[in-house]
């Protein structure tokens, strides 16, 4: 009986080391597109530095994830707008974006702040934060038609230290935006870029 179980042991130790890892590609691969436009993201119920602050995050992510591919940071989206003649971000704005920056597809990003609670920091520093709820959403738009080709979302929510609160609309305007609230804007990158990276799964 020992030695039977002993013998079960062997095959199921085999068993379990005679897979392989496979990689898997990512589910976004930009390379097609070779030269993307990278429209600062825009935010909605803030002020401040918060919507450049992810903006440079995420191009940043993009040459992490995959390299060889051209990012052209276009500016802001009104300034775009202006200059194309266009009321909003539609499928002939994106069409003319394209166009006039010789680009075969844009990011663009929205951020929206809510849940603002702000509150007293007790302890050692004392002072006033606000946990606020920030949701950002991504797409990817193909200036030949126009039309979304990817987008994705996250959210977080966390208590920012030294978050000013103006007529209840939060200011991400620190000195240092990247130890204000990089952490925040960190997780919210990381996380609608997971489609950039490649995979491994067990086989």
């Amino acid at each position: 009986m020992r030695r039977f179980t002993a013998v079960l042991w062997s095959v199921a130790l085999v068993a379990g080391c005679g897979g392989s890892t496979v990689m898997i590609p990512p589910r976004l691969t930009l390379a097609p597109y070779q030269r993307v436009g990278l429209i600062t993201f825009t935010t909605e119920n803030a002020r401040g530095a918060l919507g450049s602050l992810a903006t440079d995050r995420f191009r940043d992510e993009i040459f992490a994830a995959q390299a060889g591919v051209e990012v052209l940071e276009l500016g802001g989206q009104d300034t775009l707008l202006a200059a194309v003649g266009r009321p909003r971000l539609d499928p002939d704005a994106v069409r003319a974006i394209g166009e006039q920056e010789g680009v075969s597809a844009l990011f663009a990003g929205h951020l929206v702040v809510s849940n603002v609670k702000p509150r007293a920091r007790l302890g050692p520093e004392p002072g006033i934060a606000a946990e606020v709820t920030v949701t950002l959403t991504v797409r990817l738009l193909t200036t030949e038609a126009g039309a979304t080709a990817w987008s994705s979302s996250a959210q977080v929510t966390e208590t920012i230290a030294g978050l000013a609160v103006v007529g209840g609309t939060p200011v991400f305007g620190a000195q240092d935006p990247n130890e204000a609230y990089g952490e925040l804007v960190g997780l919210l990158v990381h996380r609608v870029t997971r489609d950039l990276w490649p995979t491994s799964e067990r086989r």
